[in-house]
């Protein structure tokens, strides 16, 4: 950065300043750790000569304080995937069941947008198709901030919901299922090309709850790239180029996505766990009767506060599937 000229591209000059930041930011963050744990030594010293009750109290949630903050950086270790840094877009698709599983897809869309903001991500809604009665039917959100996808990856899958029907007049229980898939944003360094011949470009008029329209031009835009037949829509906002271009984004990360699980062994491990995105593979059920848990099938992690799940609290479910990722690539 202090060579003569590097201002000159000013382009390039800001993607190095984004890695360095990137790269500062974990610097300083084992700087901290590693301070902390000098401070919280320091403490046990003084605390075991004077035998201060207050020093010792204190002493104790320092401790505390710290083996969160030393999981937290462990979990963030394990995010060493090509991809793992990157923003994320993520799809929302309710299952069969019309009513109930388009409302336990919109319950979906406000987990993750709580997570978002329990952890300091901003999300921005792409796409919204709104069901008949209630809930949606798909979703299409940009989770932006650092290693946004390497969390989010964790959430591949189908989920699945069990409760009293709100829907259901006789009070019956149901099972409702929705699908998530999350895809790295890609970088503008990664060359995708799209060739416009490829593209079949569609125009309709964005429509809101219960199918009423929100616009009065067709600002909506859906994009579907034909060799691949990738198909991603966009109407959030009132502006078709602007809907285009969030389109195009989303399709770009689609297709590097579907081409590097073509090329790349290394996404394999992220197609295990993908499985098929059909009502049978759930990665994870919550349910609200007749008992209260959320419970993770395949790292058997469970919540009773099944609450603080839906609020967006999944840092137990994240952390244990990378972990268990991270111990399953060492076995390979």
């Amino acid at each position: 950065m202090v060579q003569p000229g590097f201002w000159d591209d000013k382009e390039t000059a800001q993607k190095v300043q984004q890695k360095r930041s990137q790269l500062q930011r974990a610097v300083t963050t084992w700087s901290d750790l590693n301070k902390e744990c000098e401070d919280l030594g320091a403490m046990i010293e003084l605390a075991e000569e004077d035998e201060d009750e207050s020093l010792i109290a204190e002493m104790k949630s320092a401790g505390t304080e710290l083996k969160e903050k030393v999981a937290q950086a462990e979990v963030k270790a394990m995010l060493s995937g090509k991809s793992d840094f990157n923003n994320a877009l993520m799809t929302i698709n309710s299952g069969a069941g019309g009513t109930e599983s388009q409302d336990w897809a919109q319950m979906l869309l406000r987990m993750y947008t709580r997570w978002a903001e329990r952890n300091g991500y901003k999300s921005e809604i792409l796409d919204l198709q709104y069901g008949e009665e209630a809930g949606i039917k798909s979703a299409t959100i940009n989770f932006t901030g650092d290693y946004a996808f390497g969390y989010l990856r964790s959430e591949v899958g189908v989920h699945r919901l069990v409760r009293i029907s709100p829907f259901d007049s006789n009070k019956r229980r149901h099972t409702s299922f929705a699908s998530v898939f999350v895809y790295p944003e890609v970088e503008d360094e990664i060359d995708i090309e799209i060739k416009e011949d490829d593209l079949k470009i569609d125009v309709y008029r964005a429509s809101g709850p219960g199918g009423q329209g929100v616009n009065t031009t067709d600002s909506a835009v859906r994009l579907t790239h034909v060799p691949s037949g990738i198909t991603v829509q966009c109407q959030n906002e009132r502006s078709q180029f602007k809907n285009k271009a969030s389109a195009m984004k989303v399709l770009k990360s689609r297709l590097y996505e579907f081409e590097m699980e073509k090329q790349d062994e290394e996404k394999r491990s992220l197609e295990k766990h993908k499985k098929k995105i059909e009502w049978g593979s759930q990665i994870r059920s919550y349910v609200l009767h007749p008992y209260r848990m959320a419970k993770d099938l395949r790292t058997n992690v469970e919540m009773g506060n099944v609450d603080a799940v839906l609020d967006g609290d999944l840092g137990s479910f994240i952390q244990a599937f990378l972990m268990q990722s991270k111990s399953q690539g060492v076995e390979e």
